[in-house]
């Protein structure tokens, strides 16, 4: 994250006055924004894939009917399932959706509960298999690993381990990690700053080590959400 440098940006505010949480497709040809002022999911299409000035707004979807304030989301590799993170009700709630990347066929499926090590889950990331699932505090100041029995169903998930990241942000809002598991990436809205770490066990949050930050406070001020391009 040292080398990074700015490139464009894109208004979402037409459609969400408190943006929360984003995430792509695997193709970068479609962009998805979770909002805390709407409490719904929004979709844009990119004319030219990870460019978000290209971006077009297609559709929503509410999530109201779960939680009154989404925080992030993320989807399954196939694109067939949506979490979303809701800081009210301390849970990851799981939707299904009968055509790949469209939220206008999403489904609420299920919901799995993080009360016991979070009451303001803020991010949500998993491993590539989908039988880890990470989910930010940012009132714990930690990421907490969780394992699943059946890849990409929260409500199979159990807790295993905590990582701190209090002492780079007392406000962490935002998780990614490599595709390798090998480092993961905290964006604070205290710092305003992008973390970066690096695993010596892929996908064990326990063996994390502070390598990096970058600073993003000349574009943002309480960044709240991080996705990487493939």
């Amino acid at each position: 994250v040292s080398s990074a440098s700015l490139e464009d940006s894109f208004s979402i505010a037409s459609e969400d006055g408190m943006p929360s949480g984003v995430a792509f497709s695997n193709s970068g040809k479609k962009m998805f924004m979770v909002g805390n002022d709407n409490d719904s999911v929004f979709e844009y299409t990119l004319a030219t894939a990870w460019d978000v000035s290209s971006a077009s707004s297609v559709d929503s979807f509410s999530v109201a009917s779960e939680g009154s304030s989404p925080s992030d989301l993320i989807f399954s590799k196939s694109g067939k399932k949506m979490f979303v993170t809701d800081n009210n009700g301390d849970e990851v709630n799981e939707y299904t959706l009968s055509t790949a990347w469209d939220v206008s066929s999403a489904s609420f499926a299920n919901s799995f509960s993080v009360a016991s090590q979070e009451n303001f889950p803020s991010g949500i990331a998993f491993s590539k298999s989908g039988e880890k699932m990470f989910i930010l505090g940012a009132n714990g100041d930690d990421v907490n690993e969780y394992t699943l029995s059946i890849a990409w169903d929260v409500s199979s998930a159990s807790f295993v381990d905590s990582f701190s990241v209090a002492s780079q942000d007392v406000f962490p809002t935002g998780i990614a990690f490599s595709k390798s598991g090998m480092k993961m990436f905290i964006v604070g809205a205290n710092d305003d700053d992008v973390n970066e770490y690096t695993l010596s066990v892929a996908w064990d949050v326990s063996s994390a080590s502070f390598v990096d930050s970058f600073s993003i406070a000349s574009q943002e001020v309480g960044p709240t959400c991080i996705a990487f391009g493939n």
